[in-house]
């Protein structure tokens, strides 16, 4: 997901209706950024780890952004489908509890 998700804001970057410049800073600085920031405090391996609800706040934050750069690009179609994938793994994700008492 978190691929996709700086593929998306990516797409978004290279699409916007500027000069190519502001296409290229966009295009790459904007998931540079965002892998910056997950990195930073999302990630298994954070340099700055986050508690648990935190972190799925951050996640979906930037999923939904991640979404509304598809979204904003035209790709409507591909926004939903990715919103709804998003939503399905992160349900399956935290609500997968390791139970002390289960064998």
């Amino acid at each position: 997901m978190e691929i996709c998700a700086l593929a998306a804001f990516s797409f978004w970057g290279f699409h916007i209706d500027q000069g190519r410049i502001t296409k290229i800073l966009f295009g790459i600085g904007t998931p540079l950024l965002i892998a910056i920031f997950w990195g930073t405090f999302i990630s298994p391996k954070a340099t700055f780890p986050v508690t648990v609800p935190v972190r799925i706040v951050l996640q979906f934050i930037i999923f939904a952004l991640a979404a509304a750069a598809l979204y904003f690009s035209d790709k409507s179609l591909l926004a939903f489908i990715f919103g709804v994938v998003v939503l399905i793994e992160m349900i399956l994700m935290y609500s997968v509890v390791d139970n002390p008492n289960s064998n």
